[in-house]
C-alpha cells in the first residue's frame, strides 16, 4: 500500500510481541505449512485482518442494545459474505471466536487447492502468481486474494492456459 515514497506495511501490528515465544514460533511454521504461505508476513496480514474484524464485533458489543440493532445485521452480513462466517443469524459472541483460520481459508490459494485445481497449497500459489488461474474469466495474480463467498465457485482455469490445456488432455 502507499506509494513509492510513503510504503507502509499492510498489517497493522501482526507482528508477535514476544518474538521467541516457543509455542506460538511452532504453530506459526505449521499454518505457514498448511496453507502454503510464503513469509509469516503473509499470516500476520490474514491476523491483521481478523483483528479487525473482532474488534469492530467488540464495539457493537460494547453498545446498548438499541443502538447496536440497526449496525448489527449489516456486519454479519458482510462477514457472511464473504466467507467468515456460515450464517447470518449467529450471535454476535460467535465473531470473537473466530480463529485465524477463518481468514487464511478464504485465500484464493487455498480455495484453488481445495477445489483440486493445484495438488498442493504451494502449486496452487504458482498456477496463480503465472496467470493460469481467473475468477469469472478474469486473471487474479494474487495469492492472498479474500475469495467472497458468490465467487467462490467462479474459480477456474485461465481462458486460454496452458495449465487448463494438460488438464484437458489428461482426462
Amino acid at each position: 500500500m502507499g506509494g513509492t515514497r510513503k510504503s507502509r506495511k499492510t498489517y497493522l501490528d501482526g507482528k508477535p510481541k514476544r518474538l521467541w515465544n516457543t509455542q506460538l514460533l511452532l504453530e506459526e511454521l505449521r499454518l505457514m505449512g498448511e496453507y502454503g504461505l510464503r513469509n509469516k508476513r503473509e499470516l500476520w496480514k490474514a491476523r491483521s485482518v481478523l483483528k479487525q474484524i473482532v474488534r469492530r464485533a467488540r464495539s457493537l458489543l460494547s453498545m446498548r442494545a438499541e443502538e447496536r440493532a440497526p449496525l448489527e445485521l449489516p456486519f454479519k452480513e458482510r462477514l457472511y459474505k464473504m466467507g467468515f462466517i456460515e450464517d447470518v443469524n449467529i450471535p454476535l459472541d460467535r465473531v470473537l471466536s473466530l480463529d485465524v483460520r477463518a481468514v487464511l481459508d478464504r485465500r484464493l490459494q487455498t480455495i484453488v487447492y481445495k477445489r483440486g485445481l493445484a495438488k498442493t497449497p504451494y502449486h496452487a500459489r504458482q498456477l496463480i502468481a503465472h496467470g493460469h488461474i481467473a475468477i469469472e474469466g478474469r486473471r487474479v495474480r494474487s495469492p492472498g486474494f479474500l475469495v467472497p463467498r458468490d465467487l467462490e465457485d467462479k474459480v477456474s482455469y485461465a481462458p486460454g492456459s496452458s495449465a487448463a490445456a494438460g488438464v484437458q488432455q489428461a482426462e
